[in-house]
């Protein structure tokens, strides 16, 4: 992160990223003096609530974060970089959105938590939107123009005042990636108990990861004489960019058991604060993330390491296990809407691990034609992770197994959704391939 004086003494001639986190209350004037260089700037963490009329000098700008600030309007001005395609405006007071303000250019849109009740038609008029970031606000209803959007792969619209999702949103032939709970629509059913466990007898060891819904602990269990060691994810309590973290954690116990999901042994009992927390099974070190979450460049796809590199079998065994708990998960009503490489754990074997519930959602399995597309959203996602998996594969690309698997691959992304296969159909599809396999 660099600094107002460095700006000021002109130092900073000639950069292409540069980030400002001083408080500030005013835009800098001195930064109109990178415009020939400059491509990306961040100004989160200060008190700006507008931005300059003559923004669009910066010409060469093409992602701007302005998160938690003091913005009310959503700015104009942005319309005026005709590069721009990612802007993020999370955690400010924003309640109005003008026409004007949104860019067509725009690819990737990040609005979180903020108290916008209506979103402009205009919206339709950003034809490149692949992600578009809405939970916490107070959205009683999406613009229909949104349809137009076709690119459209992640939707985030948790925490909302939503009555309903609307038929159209629902076979929009790239959406994947859905979050909608926290809305007056969104089905809740009756949670399963979990045994308690009480905050005494746990002794917290060392961190072991925070992310946008909690912290997670390495931890000792004392119980019944014994010493265990277990994961402990203490919820924050904040809306995240998925949704509200107890929707997570009723997601997470309502998933049941199954050996492709993380174990959960009980929920925290007797916080000092009081917060919510979950007691989980801890994951032995084999294991590590098979992705990475996606870049600026990517948007919506995972990236990867360069080293690393996928056997048929790997494949495989880590497909038929994550279709094996996404069709747990939706025979009880749940989307997990985040289904990603970089939420999937993996080892060496190809044994797998899913988890992360964030941005998971209850639907109600009865009504059929909202669960069938529900699901096909999903399927899609599904197809993307096939698509990565065969991506890392390191075996000849015309091997049998893994033509068999681009088939799966290219019916689970399948634009017209109606014709994506369900689940239970990929499960059952892919026994016969690892069997076929294990044969050849």
């Amino acid at each position: 992160m660099q600094t107002l004086k460095q700006l000021q003494d002109g130092k900073l001639k000639g950069v292409v990223a540069l980030k400002l986190s001083e408080g500030l209350s005013m835009f800098p004037e001195e930064l109109f003096e990178l415009a020939d260089t400059l491509e990306m700037l961040d100004l989160s963490n200060n008190n700006l609530n507008a931005l300059p009329s003559s923004f669009g000098r910066l010409y060469k700008l093409r992602i701007l974060f302005c998160s938690e600030n003091q913005f009310t309007v959503l700015p104009e001005v942005l319309a005026d970089c005709p590069l721009l395609d990612i802007v993020g405006f999370k955690s400010n007071r924003i309640d109005t959105v003008p026409p004007q303000s949104l860019n067509p250019n725009l690819r990737w849109l990040i609005l979180t938590n903020n108290q916008i009740a209506e979103l402009p038609a205009a919206i339709g008029n950003c034809l490149r939107m692949q992600k578009l970031m809405l939970a916490g606000n107070r959205l009683k209803a999406l613009p229909e123009q949104l349809s137009h959007c076709r690119e459209l792969a992640l939707l985030r619209i948790a925490a909302n005042k939503l009555s309903h999702l609307p038929e159209w949103l629902l076979y929009m032939p790239k959406l994947s990636w859905l979050a909608f709970s926290g809305n007056p629509f969104s089905e809740y059913t009756t949670i399963p108990p979990l045994d308690p466990i009480g905050w005494d007898e746990l002794e917290i060891n060392h961190l072991l990861g925070e992310g946008a819904s909690g912290i997670i602990s390495k931890a000792t269990w004392h119980v019944d004489g014994q010493a265990k060691d277990v994961a402990i994810k203490i919820f924050k309590g904040a809306v995240t960019s998925d949704g509200h973290p107890e929707d997570e954690m009723n997601t997470f116990i309502s998933a049941g058991e199954h050996p492709g999901l993380v174990q959960l042994i009980g929920r925290v009992a007797a916080h000092p604060e009081g917060k919510k927390g979950l007691v989980m099974g801890l994951i032995p070190d084999r294991f590590f993330n098979l992705g990475n979450p996606p870049s600026f460049e990517s948007c919506t796809r995972d990236v990867f390491k360069d080293s690393l590199s996928l056997t048929v079998e790997q494949v495989l065994k880590t497909a038929c296990t994550i279709v094996s708990v996404a069709a747990q998960l939706h025979s009880k009503g749940i989307m997990h809407s985040d289904l990603y490489a970089h939420n999937t754990l993996i080892d060496d074997d190809g044994n797998a691990l899913f988890g992360d519930f964030g941005a998971a959602c209850f639907y109600n399995t009865a009504d059929t034609t909202i669960a069938f597309a529900l699901e096909r959203i999903e399927v899609s996602a599904y197809g993307h992770l096939l698509d990565d998996l065969l991506f890392l594969c390191n075996e000849v690309k015309e091997h049998q197994t893994l033509m068999k698997l681009y088939k799966l691959r290219d019916a689970c992304i399948n634009p017209d959704v109606e014709c994506r296969p369900c689940f239970q159909y990929l499960k059952d599809e892919l026994q016969v391939i690892k069997q076929s396999h294990r044969l050849s």
